[in-house]
């Protein structure tokens, strides 16, 4: 499909992205089962993941959500409707439990849409804000949680626990970390894509500043594996320290532009009254060379983003231009406008 057909507002509109300007994905990004057929013909993976026993995880290698059998029924964890049934296909795989618990991560339709499924009777536990959130937006396909909490909660069936918290809001409101002690599994959604540079726009988290915190608090927890919700695999405690390297190396190089005020002629180049024209030039550039500069650095593996995460090519310059923006807003301006025009930076 040419750029035209693609994009028929010209040049307000995208540009199509050609596969030929993108190098290779790293080949671990991609795990054995892909190569298997087992998608096309089941349409799923799962398997049994963490240190102890009963802890499965459940993709379709671009959504993934977990389970954990108990002895006394299953407890999910979310139901992305791309996955859709494919989740009870798997858990029927590996037990004749029931699904009596259902924990919803966060009120996102794209990883908890398919929640109905579970049928009328389960229990479904969730932060507060997640409750609050469908209250106001009801959705049959996501039905309102039965038991919610704020900060801390212990789920317990026939022993078997899973711990869930809440440290603020990172990608959404109400987002939790839900954590398989015995099993040393994690389960936090839209933070890390393991092996990958998330979605667009930081996985289109709304408080940028706490998803780039959400790292180190992934790290406080003593894990083995951790599901991330998205892409080809469960990761472990290396893709998130991988993970967190390129999210800072990012916000590290947007500080460096914003405070070099670069690209300030486009404004003259613009004309006085097409200020928009002007700002939608000065923000592209100065992602541009946040881009630049991240994509070129050598990591601290003596690599290049592109060959440590999958799709870093493609949405490092998104992740550049949110934080950014997000710096811009959320932390220090290091001056303002001064009656004086004198500039006193604090750094």
């Amino acid at each position: 499909m040419d750029n035209h057909l693609f994009n028929p507002a010209g040049p307000l509109g995208f540009p199509k992205a050609e596969v030929a300007d993108h190098p290779a994905d790293p080949a671990h990004a991609y795990p054995e089962y892909l190569e298997s057929g087992e998608l096309e013909k089941k349409g799923y993976h799962v398997e049994e993941i963490g240190s102890g026993s009963g802890f499965y995880w459940v993709t379709n290698s671009f959504y993934d959500a977990a389970f954990l059998r108990t002895g006394q029924g299953v407890i999910a964890i979310d139901a992305p409707p791309n996955l859709g049934e494919f989740m009870l296909s798997a858990i029927e795989e590996v037990t004749d439990e029931p699904v009596t618990h259902v924990v919803y991560s966060h009120w996102h339709s794209d990883h908890i849409g398919a929640a109905a499924m579970y049928g009328p009777d389960v229990k479904i536990i969730s932060h507060q804000i997640t409750h609050d959130l469908l209250k106001r937006w009801p959705d049959p396909l996501r039905p309102l949680p039965t038991e919610t909490f704020t900060d801390e909660a212990t789920l317990d069936v026939g022993g078997v626990k899973l711990e869930l918290s809440y440290k603020g809001e990172n990608h959404c409101p109400g987002n939790i970390f839900i954590y398989a002690p015995q099993q040393k599994a994690l389960t936090a959604i839209d933070i890390v894509s393991p092996g990958w540079s998330v979605f667009f726009h930081c996985d289109a988290s709304e408080n940028i500043t706490g998803w780039i915190d959400a790292h180190d608090q992934i790290l406080d927890y003593d894990f083995d594996v951790i599901v991330g919700g998205h892409q080809t695999r469960y990761g472990t405690r290396a893709d998130v320290l991988a993970h967190r390297e390129y999210v800072h190396d990012i916000v590290d190089y947007s500080w460096e532009v914003l405070r070099e005020e670069v690209g300030s002629e486009l404004m003259v180049e613009a004309g006085p009254r097409k200020r928009w024209t002007w700002a939608e030039n000065q923000f592209n550039y100065m992602a541009n060379q946040v881009t630049h500069r991240t994509l070129t650095k050598e990591t601290s593996t003596g690599q290049k983003w592109t060959e440590r995460l999958g799709g870093a090519s493609n949405m490092t310059k998104y992740h550049a231009w949110t934080i950014m923006e997000s710096i811009r807003l959320h932390r220090t301006h290091d001056d303002y406008q001064r009656r004086d025009g004198k500039s006193a930076y604090i750094w």
